[in-house]
Parts: structure tokens; sequence; C-alpha cells
């Protein structure tokens, strides 16, 4: 299929799940276009205008960008291998994190010892933030800052994130979710697993859910060893997440709890800023 044209592109029209494989795109407007479940792996960009352009939760693996101008451009996510003019700037942006936060090593912890200390960063560099959050008006916590998920939202994920890989995923529990429980925006819908974006729990319902939560957390960690951080998990059949049938590495499921907290903490403390902000707008 071979369009010049423009035509399947034209701004407003609606293509859902229309197959345009191989189509050609040329002095076409598709200004203020969304893109959401489409699939571009192997297509070709060239003189083409993407400034203030959007990318979420999208995947850019083996991208080649040559002739490219980048300014004010700010990139949020997992870079692997990602080279500017010749240079791998990876290690140079984990590193500067790592300067930047002490807590942020902390995360990547290998021996049992390591996984405690790091839980007792966790617990309380969260303290402090679900303090600063009440301060705010309790519908700000509802407030989604540039699409993202509000604060007690974030707390909801991190139920969920808990549930699947320490209550699922190490104990085995085939479905340990709460009725508050968010999975991310995407999954799909999985029999049994709760995903309520209506949902509008108070901050102290949400906190309740949470800590509760985070108790489980830190009897794990409490009483594992070495020997417990390298068992692999036995896998459960019932629907859900991680994916029945598969088992993992305890300490992967730990990290992978570890990663989901530190990160959307300094998501939560941003946002968190911004909506401070605004109420003290004139």
């Amino acid at each position: 299929m071979s369009d010049t044209t423009g035509r399947p592109g034209q701004p407003g029209g609606e293509h859902v799940g229309q197959d345009l494989h191989g189509s050609r795109f040329e002095r076409t407007d598709l200004q203020d276009s969304t893109f959401r479940a489409v699939d571009l792996r192997g297509s070709s960009f060239e003189k083409v205008h993407l400034t203030d352009a959007t990318v979420r939760f999208s995947e850019l693996r083996r991208v080649v960008m040559r002739g490219v101008e980048l300014e004010d451009v700010d990139i949020t996510g997992e870079l692997l291998n990602v080279t500017v003019n010749g240079v791998d700037v990876v290690p140079l942006v984990e590193a500067e994190l790592d300067r930047r936060d002490p807590a942020r090593p902390k995360m990547r912890p290998t021996d049992p010892d390591g996984f405690r200390e790091a839980w007792d960063v966790v617990e309380h560099l969260w303290e402090g933030t679900v303090e600063r959050a009440r301060t705010l008006p309790p519908e700000q916590l509802h407030a989604s800052v540039g699409g993202e998920w509000s604060f007690v939202e974030t707390l909801r994920h991190l139920a969920f994130a808990t549930d699947a890989w320490v209550g699922r995923g190490v104990l085995g529990d085939p479905a340990p979710w709460h009725p508050l429980d968010l999975p991310w925006d995407d999954m799909p819908t999985t029999p049994g697993v709760p995903c309520d974006r209506q949902a509008r729990p108070t901050l102290d319902e949400a906190l309740e859910l949470r800590l509760g939560r985070m108790a489980t957390v830190r009897e794990v960690v409490d009483r594992i060893d070495e020997h417990g951080l390298d068992r692999m998990t036995t896998p459960v059949d019932a629907p859900g997440w991680p994916p029945p049938g598969r088992s993992f590495q305890v300490r992967d499921c730990l990290l992978v709890v570890l990663n989901e907290e530190y990160h959307h903490r300094l998501f939560a403390e941003r946002d968190l800023a911004a909506l401070a902000a605004s109420s003290d707008a004139p």
C-alpha cells in the first residue's frame, strides 16, 4: 500500500484498527495527531518535525538518528547502550544520578543486609513524602500533573507492585490483590486483577493498604538470607502478574519492588512540588 496524498493521516481522522502496513506519507500535515498502540517498527523518518512531541510508554530499541538536532529534550526512562556522538552516555548518566542522590545506589543491594538497609531508606524517604502530601488540600492528592498518576493513585500502584512481586512472586499467593490495587495503565484486562481508575479513596484509606503491604516487605527482608535471595520462586497457575507458570529469583523480585519504590517517590515529589506551586500562585 502506498499513499503520498496524506489521506490516511488527515488531521482529525480516525483510523482505529486499520492495517496501513507499508504506507508512505510525504508532504502530509499530521500535526497534533495521536498514535496509540501503533506498530512503527522498521519505519523511516526523514525531514520530520517532532517539535513539542510527547513519547510515553514506548520502545525505542536499535533506533538510529543521523543529522538530528536535539535541543531542550527531556528523556526519562530506562537507558542501555545509548550512544551520542560516539559516546555511550549511560554510564555517565548513571554516575551523575548516583552522585546527586546517595540513596540511589542503595537500591541495588547484593546481600541480605543490603536489602534490609535499602528498605530502611525506602521507609524513611516515604515518611517524608507522605508528610509533604498531607500539607496539600485532599482534593489535590487526586489531581494529575502532566497526565501522570495522582499521589493517591501512586500509592495504589505501589500496593499492586508489592502484591505482584512479593505477595504473588515471593510468597506464592496466586491472588493477593486488594480492590484498590492499581496496575499500570496498559496492563491487559486480567481476570481477578482489579483496575479501578475511578476509585477515589481518601489518603488515609490508601495509606492503610500501602502501609500493610510495606510491612509485608519488611517481614520478608528482615528474615531473608543469602540462600533465600538466590531461591527461585514457585510458579503460580492463576491469572495475574507476574505471568502464570514463570519462576523468578527472589532477589530479582525484591529489586523490582525497590526500583518501583524509588522512582515513583521521585515522581511523587516532583508532582507534589508542582501542585504546591500552583496552590501558591496568585
